[in-house]
Formats: C-alpha cells, structure tokens, sequence
C-alpha cells in the first residue's frame, strides 16, 4: 500500500502526476475505470486485478512520454487513491449476506446494512460530490451513471439484496408542483429521472437477488392517482417477486418528521411466496431537537438580517394571503420538518432559535445527525452547501437498519 510516509519508493514524476490524476480523473458519472481501481485496490477481488491495472495505465499514459508497466501503474494509481489502512466504515469481518448499494448517495443504506453485517459488492451514485463524501467514508469510489451499460457490467453476478432509494424528484409533493408550474413532465414521463426505476427492474431480473429494498417519497403512493405506484408493484410482482410496502416516518429515531415510502420484496423461486416479512414495530418517538444540537456552533449559520427580513416578510405574505408557507423556527423539544435537497438555500424548514441573535440553521454535523448518521461519519469532504444537499437527500439511517434486519431475518432462514 503506497502511503506518503512511502512516497519516496516513488520516483516524483509519478507522484507529481499521480496528484494530478487525482483532481481531474477520479469522480463523476463516467468514472467506471476509476471506481473499478479502488473497488480493486479496497476487497483485492481477483477478478478486477487486470482490468484495474490495465485502466491505471489507460489514465496514466496520457502524462508519461514512456511506457508504463504494470507494476508502475498500480504503485501509481494506489499512491493516486491515497487510501488509509483505518476505514471509517470498514466491510465486516465475517458477512452474512451481500447486497449492492444503488443511487447510494452519501451512503445511508450502506451504513445500515453493513451493521448488519452485510458486505457491499459493488456500489453506484452518478453525482461527484457525493462519491467523494461516500469515498471518505468508505475508501471506494461508487460507479457512476447506472443507466449506462459499462456501469451495469460491473455488477457481480450474485448477490443477496438489492438495495435503493431511487432518485424522488418526480414524484414528490414539491418536484410534482415544480414540473407542473414550469409545464414539465414528472413521474414516469419524467425520461430522466422517472425511468431510472426500470433500470432497477433490468438489474432484479438479470440477476435475482434473493430481496429487493427500496425507498422513495410517501407522495410515490398516490402520485397519478395511484397509478403510478400500480405500475412499480405490478411491474416487480411480475418478475416473480413479492410485494411489502409501508409508509414510516423517521420520528421514531430521530427528531424529524420524515415519512417514506419502503418496498421490499422476495424472490418467489426462492421463497415461494410463503416467507414471513413483516415491517418492524417502531419505537415511541421520542428524541428532541436539542438532543442533536452541537455546544459550539460557528457564527456562519446564523442568517444574516437581510435573510432573516426576507422570511419574515415572505411568510407575513402567504400567511395574508391564506397560505401556509413560511419558515420553520422549531421548537427544541420537539421535532423538525422534513430536510429537504434545499436546505442550504436559506435553511428556512428548519430554524434554531437562538437567544438574542438572529435563528440559525443547522450546522452540518446536526444535519448528519438529523438523519441518524454517527458522530464518526466525515461529512467535511466536500462544501457545507454540498453537505447540506448530501443530508437533505438521505435516508434516516437507523430506520433503514430496522428495516434491514427483518429482510436478513427472511434471508437467513434459508441458510438454516
């Protein structure tokens, strides 16, 4: 393993080199050579030993006027990824099960199922800075785009659980009124986005995985009237799977009102339909604002006077005019709205007060605990308007694993 305390070993043009790579090669949504290096160079899988090294040289033999070997490349390109012997969140020891982590985002189902003791096989999210984030915390770069062919090969052919929370935008509450207004398609006429669940459905029927878990916004049950949700449940059922579906809000462990929709289903040549899967009784709801709040919190999350006019004059007018828009100064005792993508436009759905200052918003270690995520999680590798957006996307991360221990229940009885 190539650190910078071994850096020397390395003749400083390929250093040199190296660091470039890094800032201009490594992430986005067409990085499938470079998610296949550090996939290669974090489980030492022997199958992505050739194609790792052969796309180490690829990415290298564009800067060297000499030929690069094999040895080179991978000293290189393992110098390139940087990686650290200590893991955030390392795979377990022993795992259980397998699973794939899709659309995986900052990485929330990962966390969850790999309490589990499951172990992630190959993981895909098309936006860059969340790969960093998920990189940061995983030592592995997500594959990219997962609609395009040279993503989707790199899935292993076995694996137990697939999991995903598909991209939301064209069935939520707010994406819906957005299309509408801007006279946009949403839902499954949405071609970008709204599709991507059939990609899902390419990958369960190419390589049935003994259970599906996915997630999405509580509006996906009765967007178009229930049609749209018809669709998915008739289109997996179809495939020869099972059905479970349940509305939960993340309340029960975190003080935020965060309602979901999950689906999980079972492969019916493996189950025969007869398996016993019930969503998990959730806990008395009973954690507070203040419960996440840091003791120290930086001066920059307090608005300014100008932002703090704007909302209070924008929610003075809705409110004349019979409507229900406006901030969220959250009671400390209590819960918070739904964090939503846009939170680091102006924090308005959740404001902290503050005495004798103007509210602030959350800091970005409170909005990773708002979801669930553990005081270790590194949530500094990229910008605090990305962070914000990373946790406004996220799941809650302590429901996933409630619900992920009653799929792994199911799995393990046929292991019996």
């Amino acid at each position: 393993m190539i650190t910078k305390e071994k850096a020397p070993l390395l003749s400083t043009k390929i250093i040199t080199v190296s660091e470039k790579i890094w800032k201009v090669a490594l992430f986005g949504p067409d990085n499938y050579k470079s998610a296949v290096i550090s996939h290669y160079l974090r489980t030492k899988n022997k199958k992505l030993k050739k194609p790792a090294i052969e796309f180490a040289i690829d990415i290298l033999e564009g800067y060297f006027d000499e030929e690069i070997n094999s040895k080179t490349a991978e000293d290189a390109i393992q110098y390139i990824i940087q990686f650290k012997d200590d893991v955030v969140f390392p795979k377990p020891a022993n795992p259980k099960f397998t699973f794939i982590d899709l659309f995986a985002g900052i990485g929330g189902f990962r966390i969850a199922m790999q309490r589990l003791q499951g172990e992630c096989v190959f993981s895909s999210e098309w936006d860059k800075m969340a790969q960093r984030t998920y990189y940061a915390n995983f030592g592995e770069i997500p594959f990219g785009d997962i609609t395009k062919t040279e993503t989707k090969e790199w899935i292993p052919n076995k694996f137990d659980v697939i999991c995903g929370g598909f991209p939301c935008q064209p069935f939520s509450i707010a994406g819906v009124s957005k299309k509408n207004s801007l006279g946009r398609k949403h839902g499954f006429e949405d071609e970008k986005q709204g599709n991507l669940f059939f990609h899902i459905v390419e990958i369960i029927e190419k390589h049935r995985p003994k259970a599906f878990f996915l997630e999405n916004v509580k509006n996906l049950v009765s967007h178009d009237k229930g049609n749209t949700f018809k669709i998915i449940k008739e289109t997996l059922e179809g495939l020869g799977y099972s059905f479970h579906y349940k509305v939960l809000n993340g309340k029960h462990f975190v003080p935020q009102n965060r309602e979901r929709t999950f689906m999980v289903g079972f492969d019916a040549k493996v189950f025969n339909y007869k398996e016993k899967f019930e969503f998990p009784e959730l806990p008395d709801p009973n954690r507070k604002v203040k419960d996440i709040l840091e003791n120290k919190v930086d001066p920059k999350y307090t608005l300014t006077d100008h932002l703090w006019k704007y909302l209070q004059d924008y929610a003075k007018k809705h409110k004349e005019k019979g409507n229900g828009f406006g901030f969220g100064l959250v009671d400390l005792n209590g819960t918070t709205r739904t964090m939503s993508a846009r939170y680091y436009k102006d924090g308005s759905e959740i404001l902290i007060p503050q005495k004798n200052k103007n509210p602030r918003r959350l800091s970005i270690r409170e909005s990773a605990r708002l979801q669930g995520y553990p005081d270790h999680f590194v949530v500094d590798a990229v910008s605090m308007n990305q962070g914000y957006r990373q946790f406004g996307n996220s799941v809650v991360v302590p429901l996933i694993e409630a619900i992920g221990e009653k799929i792994i229940e199911v799995i393990e009885t046929k292991r019996k």
